[in-house]
């Protein structure tokens, strides 16, 4: 007899049923039984409100049909997107995910790794910043905008052509003199192409720039200093900005307008990355948009790709332009 408020089994099942416990596996495998039979476990099953250990199946067949996503955080725009994104993608495959989020802490992601392990995940896709992040060879991993190796494969944006990109329509738009601005880590990434990219736009647009790099751990008032030393009688030397990200290119312009700057008037400002209000609204300012959706396919369909050797180290997906008002496109229309 099953005990009181415990969740009922398949024995449980074959029991109210009247049939043999091989009947009730057959029925929720949908393998074909007497007419008669399946309708018999059916009613069972509603009457008991048994639900499949779905996990438990996996366990039995070596796959529990889970993978694990490592992220920064979820409170940044662009990555609570590729979170929703994913998620939708692996549940499309009728996987589930286990989320990570990590605060960019080397010892946490390393911990995580561990831990989606130990829970027997089917494979990781990982947004990760630890350089000596370990995975084992015989765990499927998809990196996310960082080479970790020919045997993970990187799924990233363009994000050289979106550096050139973004030089080429400021210039179209009448910038002669554009600054190139990033917060980064040294850690080597794809979305440091995004600089090769604005240098070469650059050079082959025969453009005047500058650059302003700061570390992790610096303020953001060290670009206002930067802007008050390019300043004259009121006027910027630079008439655009090419932002590495959008958060940096809306705390630019907020900054802009304390210096009593009008955007895009007086300077015209790119992001990057494709952020938009409320997930769906307009975009926070002109940007080079990544095609978010695609990256988590591409990640999801890596991920369960059965064989290792026919993967590619990197793919690279194409960027496109958004207008966010920014610039001065629909201002003079």
């Amino acid at each position: 007899m099953r005990k009181k408020n415990s969740a009922p089994t398949m024995k449980d099942v074959a029991l109210e049923a009247g049939v043999a416990l091989g009947t009730v596996s057959k029925v929720i495998n949908g393998i074909p039984v007497g007419e008669s039979y399946r309708l018999r476990v059916e009613d069972a099953i509603r009457k008991l409100d048994y639900h499949v250990n779905s996990y438990a199946q996996g366990l039995k067949a070596s796959r529990t049909y889970t993978a694990a996503l490592l992220i920064p955080n979820t409170s940044n725009p662009f990555f609570a997107e590729l979170v929703y994104h994913i998620n939708t993608a692996l549940l499309k495959r009728k996987y589930r995910m286990l989320l990570c989020t990590t605060d960019y802490d080397s010892r946490m992601e390393q911990e995580y790794v561990n831990i989606a392990k130990q829970n027997k995940v089917d494979g990781i896709i990982g947004l990760t910043y630890n350089p000596n992040l370990q995975v084992e060879e015989n765990i499927p991993f998809v990196s996310i905008d960082r080479s970790m190796g020919s045997h993970i494969p990187c799924v990233a944006c363009d994000n050289f052509a979106g550096g050139q990109m973004a030089v080429e329509k400021l210039a179209d738009l009448g910038c002669r003199n554009i600054a190139f601005l990033r917060v980064g880590s040294s850690l080597d990434s794809e979305p440091n192409k995004r600089k090769a990219g604005f240098e070469n736009g650059c050079l082959a647009r025969g453009l005047s720039f500058s650059e302003k790099i700061l570390d992790d751990d610096e303020p953001l008032s060290k670009f206002e200093h930067f802007f008050q030393e390019h300043l004259s009688d009121g006027r910027l030397e630079f008439d655009g900005l090419f932002c590495v990200t959008d958060f940096l290119a809306y705390q630019m312009i907020k900054i802009l307008k304390k210096m009593g700057l009008r955007v895009p008037e007086d300077v015209q400002v790119i992001g990057f990355d494709g952020v938009r209000a409320f997930g769906d609204g307009d975009y926070f300012c002109s940007t080079i948009v990544q095609p978010v959706r695609d990256i988590a396919e591409m990640c999801v369909d890596l991920l369960l790709q059965e064989n290792m050797a026919t993967k590619p180290p990197l793919v690279c997906l194409p960027v496109t332009y958004a207008y966010g008002g920014t610039t001065k496109e629909e201002a003079e229309l």
